[in-house]
């Protein structure tokens, strides 16, 4: 019950903590919304510290309190110590180690802290002394808020709070479009509101933040688009070359598989990057309907997330990825379809 969680983690929080908040690598806006509004809400009667496998997004750098973000892998040393000192390690917007990186988890599997997991994915590890997973949720953000009002501090949230919050809450519901976007999530974003979150800067700092560059590596990714009509599915792939000639800063192509996906009948779309530095095709899935993403990354790609959005990761080259994806689609033809036809 989650009254029995939350008695759990009062008796931990009763005295000040030694706290450090982690969230998953290649963070986006739920990571970081939810850690850095854990942050804010915490750092008051506690010693806190956000530590995050590695760096975010240019369109992230302006959330409040992200300059005091450690980074591990630009220092290791510095945030494995800190982790070695830390009583509690709140992990967030993930539920199994390995999502931090090869190196970050090492330094995890090492500690003896009380692990206190807050996320919304499927299928988690068992590895927290008290997990709140809730698949049902729009975001880890919803489900941070939730948490402190569950503590009885929503009058601890403070415009820092909101703004951390919403961040997270319209990124991950794709500006409130997605459907885990619940009456109960609509009911959240009101509270913020009222607690100070601008809703149009937080959009405009998030969304209209392109370069020219950026633009145009959009436009090669629609360029390479292709649509396989039998299967409705589409697409899309960039080569390390291709990121290259347009200046590939980290997100850059954020959100651009839903381009693919906004195509008419189009009920399952994947965006294949090439990253040379990991030595790792990184693959995004997007879903409608009953389409389970999570399961087909979970079983052909070593991935998973949701069952409408997904991520996966191959470590053959761009063109074997993309071949074995084309062999495995058609075992999905008919559930694809049915996924279409319930949802139109």
């Amino acid at each position: 019950m989650i009254d029995e969680r939350i008695n759990k983690v009062k008796e931990i929080l009763n005295t000040k903590q030694k706290i450090s908040i982690v969230c998953h690598r290649n963070p986006d806006g739920d990571a970081y919304g939810s850690s850095l509004a854990l942050y804010h809400y915490l750092k008051k009667a506690h010693d806190v510290t956000v530590i995050s496998p590695n760096d975010c997004p240019n369109f992230l750098k302006w959330l409040p309190g992200e300059k005091d973000i450690v980074i591990f892998e630009q220092e290791e040393e510095k945030a494995t110590a800190i982790l070695k000192k830390s009583d509690v390690v709140f992990t967030l917007d993930f539920n199994a180690l390995h999502r931090t990186g090869d190196r970050m988890e090492k330094a995890l599997q090492n500690l003896n802290p009380k692990f206190i997991m807050i996320d919304h994915h499927q299928q988690p590890d068992d590895y927290a002394k008290v997990q709140f997973s809730d698949t049902s949720k729009s975001s880890t953000c919803e489900m941070v808020y939730d948490f402190i009002e569950n503590l009885g501090d929503s009058d601890k949230v403070n415009k820092e709070i909101a703004t951390c919050i919403y961040t997270g809450i319209m990124t991950d519901t794709g500006s409130f479009r997605f459907p885990s976007t619940t009456p109960h999530t609509h009911r959240i974003v009101a509270n913020l509101l009222e607690k100070g979150a601008d809703n149009a800067k937080i959009y405009n700092n998030v969304m209209d933040n392109n370069s020219l560059d950026r633009m145009k590596l959009l436009s090669k990714a629609l360029g390479n688009l292709v649509l396989l009509k039998k299967y409705k599915t589409a697409y899309i792939t960039l080569s390390q070359k291709e990121l290259n000639n347009f200046n590939f800063e980290k997100g850059d192509t954020e959100g651009f598989v839903n381009y693919a996906l906004s195509i008419k009948d189009v009920v399952f779309a994947v965006i294949f990057i090439e990253d040379k530095q990991q030595g790792i095709i990184k693959m995004s899935f997007r879903s409608k309907g009953k389409f389970s993403v999570n399961e087909f990354a979970r079983n052909h790609f070593n991935g998973g997330g949701h069952t409408n959005a997904a991520g996966g990761r191959s470590e053959v080259s761009l063109e074997k990825t993309v071949e074995k994806f084309l062999r495995i689609l058609p075992e999905y033809q008919n559930e694809i379809k049915k996924s279409y036809e319930s949802n139109f």
